[in-house]
């Protein structure tokens, strides 16, 4: 996710570099045929690159608030994921009741790892990257073989979950109801996540991003003749800046309509699945968590943006 501060140009315009380029020398030769050749007739309206232009401001403007949209509910979704990772470590600790043996104490602390792990292995799942790895302070070896015969790994980690539950329920450590809470919690974190893979795997519109595309490529093509008789060489920075601006909301929409793409402009899954770890942890602090137990290494990324 971009930050608020920081956002170097070179990022910026580094996503529109060789269109602008291509621009700024396609205006410099239109420029020389108009001055150096004489050839006059290639002067047109300006009212026709303005009628085009508002047109496609309109598209770009329902583009980018559709492609935000995307990026906004997977935001929502993975806020949900933080609410009900909570909840299911504070049911853990409150509702599961046993006697306090030393497999019992074992039984809570490896649940509420997993769950972290879940978070985890969803992010990188979303990503196309190996969902188990870095997964081995978490969970255990057998888990991990285990977890290697599924395609959806987070969906096998739930799997566990309700063969736990199950399990806890016939030590009687759960009642009837009480089951059904935490199943109820592991219903939503399912949700959640056929939610964020409905995004991921529903692509943009290819003919509607294909349709906008040729629009302001047409645009940019006729705008250089509009204002050629008027401003002379002025018009080619102007041409470059108005193509600028068109291109960077276009390349703004593109980006944000995958949101769970390993850019950028992602929805910071690692950084929230860092912070769930860190609460979950501290739920669990009181009488399960492992003295040895340590947050997941900070990963290094640039200084304007979270991943």
């Amino acid at each position: 996710m971009l930050l608020k501060k920081g956002i170097p140009l070179g990022y910026i315009f580094g996503k529109i570099k060789y269109e602008i380029l291509a621009v700024t020398v396609y205006t410099l030769i239109i420029n020389m045929l108009y001055y150096q050749y004489g050839i006059k007739e290639i002067s047109i309206p300006l009212s026709v690159p303005m009628v085009l232009g508002t047109v496609l401001s309109l598209l770009l403007a329902f583009r980018s608030n559709q492609a935000y949209d995307r990026w906004w509910e997977a935001r929502t979704i993975w806020g949900a994921i933080v609410n009900d990772s909570r909840s299911l470590a504070r049911q853990m600790m409150s509702i599961v009741d046993g006697d306090d043996s030393e497999e019992f104490r074992h039984f809570r602390q490896h649940f509420i790892k997993r769950q972290i792990a879940w978070n985890y292995a969803l992010g990188q799942s979303l990503r196309k990257k190996d969902p188990l790895r870095g997964l081995e302070r978490l969970l255990s070896r057998r888990e991990l073989n285990h977890l290697a015969k599924y395609d959806n790994v987070p969906a096998g980690i739930l799997q566990l979950h309700s063969r736990d539950i199950k399990y806890a329920l016939q030590q009687e450590w759960l009642n009837p109801y009480q089951q059904i809470e935490l199943d109820r919690t592991l219903t939503r974190l399912c949700d959640a996540m056929g939610k964020c893979e409905r995004i991921k795997n529903t692509v943009f519109p290819a003919t509607y991003s294909l349709y906008t595309h040729f629009a302001v490529i047409f645009f940019i093509l006729l705008l250089p003749f509009a204002l050629i008789d008027s401003l002379g060489i002025v018009e080619v920075p102007l041409v470059a800046a108005i193509s600028a601006s068109f291109l960077l909301i276009e390349k703004m929409a593109i980006n944000l309509q995958d949101p769970f793409e390993n850019k950028p402009t992602d929805t910071p899954m690692t950084t929230i699945a860092r912070k769930v770890e860190r609460d979950l942890l501290q739920i669990s602090e009181e009488d399960i968590m492992p003295v040895d137990t340590e947050l997941a290494p900070q990963e290094e990324t640039a200084d304007y943006y979270i991943l």
